[in-house]
Parts: structure tokens; sequence; C-alpha cells
């Protein structure tokens, strides 16, 4: 299906905005074109200009399990801003925007099951999606029930949870070209839901660098029950640093910006960890946080 109105997206584009603005890592090029939409029209809209104008689009969230590019990024960078949620019961459905760890909150508080685990993570419920962001044992597909898509030439469609084949920190929407626009949440009651959320977020903040400039974990576990973050300790890593860019004293699993790092600073920190870690464990070490654009 289609949305046939016409909204002239053209008026509220912007520029001279960088990509460290939309980053958690503080670290991103000039954008040429910078577009914030909260509608679904509007997204289609923002497609359209750029198939108008040839350029490459781009779409960014909270900024999180990203690294942006210190090159300026010459097409339209779009700040999904679809950010309705409505609760009902057990069944969730929130839009792209919204953030995720303010839905974990949401729905614990009301005795719901199922997203404890969001509370603290820095996603959009998109990017969660896409990622299939997971915690605690729990991932984003486990609770999913369905998702709103847009195609990159305006089709909309709706996706079921049993039409999607996720696994550990994938999703079949990273081999799309379109974005996300809302999912569908089913819930179960649990009284100590909101309990379990709090611990959560407590040993979130006690155990990773919560406060610091970060994309999140750094790199995928190689293996059921084998964590990176441990395989980097071992090595013996914590507080090494390229530029600004430094491995957390906190959880070694996490690169932060103790200022002025750049992309290239943490692509190079990246690189001596994984070649530290093959040598002292025999693991190689995949990167979580994507490159972009």
């Amino acid at each position: 299906m289609r949305f046939t109105r016409r909204i002239d997206v053209e008026q509220k584009i912007q520029t001279h905005r960088s990509l460290s603005e939309f980053s958690t890592f503080g670290i991103g090029g000039a954008i040429r074109f910078f577009l914030e939409v909260g509608t679904i029209a509007e997204m289609q809209e923002a497609y359209a200009f750029a198939r108008a104008k040839n350029l490459p689009l781009l779409i960014v969230g909270k900024g999180s399990n990203s690294l942006f590019s210190d090159l300026p990024f010459e097409g339209l960078a779009v700040l999904n801003k679809i950010d309705f949620c409505a609760i009902e019961e057990a069944n969730v459905h929130v839009g792209a925007g919204y953030s995720f760890s303010l839905l974990g909150v949401q729905t614990a508080r009301k005795g719901l099951s199922g997203l404890e685990f969001a509370s603290g993570i820095p996603a959009s419920v998109g990017g969660a999606v896409f990622m299939n962001a997971g915690a605690n044992g729990q991932e984003t597909a486990d609770a999913l029930k369905a998702v709103t898509y847009l195609f990159e030439y305006g089709e909309l469609r709706e996706f079921f949870r049993p039409e999607l084949a996720f696994s550990y920190r994938s999703s079949p929407f990273q081999t799309m070209r379109g974005c996300i626009l809302a999912a569908r949440f089913q819930l179960t009651t649990k009284a100590d839901a909101r309990k379990q959320q709090l611990q959560i977020i407590d040993y979130r903040m006690k155990t990773q660098p919560y406060k610091d400039k970060s994309a999140g974990c750094v790199f995928r576990n190689p293996a059921p029950g084998i964590s990176a973050g441990a395989l980097i300790d071992q090595a013996g890593l914590k507080g090494l640093s390229v530029g600004g860019a430094k491995v957390s004293d906190r959880h070694a699993n996490f690169i932060v910006n103790v200022g002025g790092a750049t992309a290239r600073d943490v692509l190079e920190l990246i690189a001596q960890i994984q070649a530290r870690v093959q040598e002292k464990t025999g693991y190689h070490l995949e990167p979580e946080i994507r490159l972009l654009p």
C-alpha cells in the first residue's frame, strides 16, 4: 500500500548539521542535508526527495551501536522521530523513533514482562528491532509481534513475526532497502516485572560506562557462554587507547570517547583489540557496531 498525501518536506530540510550530533560516540562528519520526520507520510516524502535528487539516504535514531565516518555525508540524513506509543493490556504498538529504554521502563511499571532488558539500552525501537538488541538472556525478537516497514520506493508492508528470521544481533531488515516505521510487541503479565527491570538497570549502572560517550558493546560474543568483554580483559587491554578513543576501565567491551576521538581512532583501536585478543586467546572478535554510512 502507499500513502498518497503530498507533504513538502523540502521546506523542512536543514544544512550545516553534523552526524556527531546524533551519535552516542559524539563522532561523525558534516551532513549535506538533514531532515527530522515525525510521520509515515513525511518519511515517504523524504525517500521521494532523495530519489529525485539522486542522493544517498541515511536513517538515524538514537545513534548507538553505530560509528559514523569522519568524512562529510553527501546525502540526506533523516532523523526518525515517529514516536507514538499505545499500550493496551499486554499489547504494545510503538513508533520506530520511540526510546527503547523508556519503553522497557513503562511496560515494566505496568507489570508487563518481555522488555525489562530494554531499560538502559540507548536505542530507538527501530534500532533495537534492526539489530535484534538483547541482554540478560532476552532479545527484541522474543516479544516482537509485527513490524511496519517502508521500502525505499514507497511501498508499506506489515511483517508478522513468523515471516521474520532473527538471530544473534541480526534481523532480516539488515539486508532490506528502506526503514522500520513501527513495531508491535506481545508481552505477558508478571508481578515482579518492575523489580526485575530495576535490578537490570542497577547492574548496568554499576558495571558499564553509562555516563561516558560510547556506542555500547563493540564486539559480538564469539560463542555462547564466551564473553567478548572477558576476553578483552583477559588480554589485558583495559585502558588501551588510540587518540581520544579508549577501552573502558569499567567494561572492556566498551570503547569510550575521552575527548576528541575520531572514527579513525576507534577503527584503529578495534583492529588492535582484535589482533591482541586473537594472539592471546585464539578467538577472533567481530564488531557489533556498524560503520556508517
